[in-house]
């Protein structure tokens, strides 16, 4: 599973939803969506706008959770 951390980078940017749609160009409904983990794909295009506007690299914003692991 890929959790991804937004909202955790957010914070540390201390980095509003609706600046940072602004500055990444699309709308805070579907960045919302991904924020809350209920997103299903993310483009490349999006990635980089998202690490340009936040400074840091994609794994900042996402790390791969072993579910195979988790099933105690």
């Amino acid at each position: 599973m890929i959790r991804i951390k937004l909202d955790v980078v957010m914070a540390e940017r201390k980095m509003s939803l609706n600046r940072l749609s602004e500055l990444v160009g699309i709308t805070p409904a579907n960045l919302s969506i991904l924020k809350n983990e209920n997103g299903k794909a993310i483009r490349f295009t999006t990635l980089d706008a998202l690490c340009k506007a936040l400074n840091c690299q994609p794994g900042d914003l996402m790390e791969y959770i072993n579910e195979t692991e988790n099933q105690d």
